[in-house]
């Protein structure tokens, strides 16, 4: 046991853990924090008074010389096109959002009642040719008459003479004198009829002073020439070209009203933008100007304009139902001025009439 003492105090020490080792001493904090607070000084000294001169700069330029607006929306021509004439609709040749040329068929009416109404007229003109034949032959009768009631007054002339003669030496009656006196008023009253006969014939025979027709048979063919337009009339087409808009109105079967407006065409290869600018923004503004537009619809699409138009009026003077101040509250209100816009370039992406739009006209 005591042999063995000796070597405890070395086991003893090689199972005690190794000791950790000491830290390396810490840097000093000024010699980080002195660089770092000069570089955030410089930045507060110099960059910030830089970027506020960029920033005015910039508003000078974009903002300060331009005007803008929110409140626009892109336009297009629209005709409504409806039926000169009224019907049952048998034929529909388009369908809603299709693009038609100019004289495009677009829809068709049944004609078979006005085909009868021209048939209807040329009759009129063949009965008024027959007319106007009968007053020739009754014209040229008139002429047989007058002279045949002249002869009848030369013999009851001359019965009348020779009666009267009679009478003076006493060899006939106070009877047969005046029978051959009233003979002869009846031979000339005759005559006048029939030169009445005549002048009336040769009146309703004459033709108009411009046309040079006679007026029965010229009124047959202008109704027959009606009758014809509006045959033409059931075959609608388009008047110009555009996309179809509101065509659910065209039904086979369907009674078509004169005067209806049936379908809409919207001219979308000329679409503007009018835009609402206020009436302090009119300053600076003037025809001609550059425009920037931009659209809620296609973000990221901008269109180069320019200003074509200032309108004449602000948006409540041609309202239905303008304001009136003329009370005792009256209260100023900024009035909005239509501006049409109009394109300088073809859009990216197709135009809809009434798409919200953003317009910045640069008035410098």
């Amino acid at each position: 046991m005591d042999q063995l003492s000796p070597s405890r105090p070395k086991a003893e020490e090689a199972a005690a853990p190794m000791a950790a080792p000491k830290p390396d001493p810490l840097p000093s904090p000024t010699a980080e924090v002195a660089p770092k607070a000069g570089w955030r000084t410089r930045v507060l000294m110099f960059g910030l008074p830089a970027l506020l001169v960029a920033g005015g700069a910039g508003w000078w330029l974009t903002s300060g010389g331009s005007v803008s607006t929110d409140n626009a929306y892109v336009q297009m021509d629209k005709v409504s096109v409806a039926a000169e004439v009224g019907g049952r609709i048998t034929e529909v040749a388009v369908r809603d959002g299709q693009q038609v040329a100019a004289g495009q068929l677009l829809f068709r009416i049944d004609g078979e009642p006005y085909a009868l109404n021209v048939a209807q007229a040329t009759a009129a003109i063949d009965a008024a040719q027959v007319e106007v034949g009968n007053l020739s032959a009754s014209a040229n009768t008139s002429s047989v008459d007058i002279a045949a009631a002249r002869e009848d007054v030369k013999f009851a002339q001359v019965t009348f003479d020779r009666q009267a003669a009679l009478m003076e030496k006493g060899f006939t009656t106070k009877a047969a004198y005046d029978a051959s006196r009233h003979a002869l008023s009846q031979a000339r009253e005759s005559v006048r009829q029939a030169e009445a006969a005549a002048t009336e014939a040769r009146a309703k025979l004459a033709a108009g002073p411009s046309s040079g027709i006679n007026p029965q048979v010229e009124a047959a063919r202008v109704q027959r020439s009606q009758a014809e337009v509006n045959l033409g009339r059931t075959t609608v087409r388009a008047p110009s070209a555009g996309r179809v808009a509101q065509s659910d109105r065209l039904q086979i079967g369907q009674m078509m009203v004169a005067g209806l407006p049936a379908v809409t065409l919207v001219d979308t290869a000329h679409p503007w933008v009018e835009a609402n600018f206020k009436e302090t923004d009119l300053a600076n503004m003037r025809v001609g100007q550059r425009a920037e537009i931009s659209f809620d619809a296609y973000p990221g699409v901008k269109v180069r304009g320019h200003v074509l138009t200032i309108g004449a009026g602000t948006g409540s003077e041609f309202s239905v139902l303008p304001a009136q101040n003329a009370t005792g509250n009256w209260v100023k209100v900024t009035q909005r001025v239509p501006v049409r816009i109009a394109f300088d370039e073809k859009p990216a992406r197709d135009m809809i009439a009434g798409l919200s739009a953003d317009v910045r006209v640069f008035t410098k």
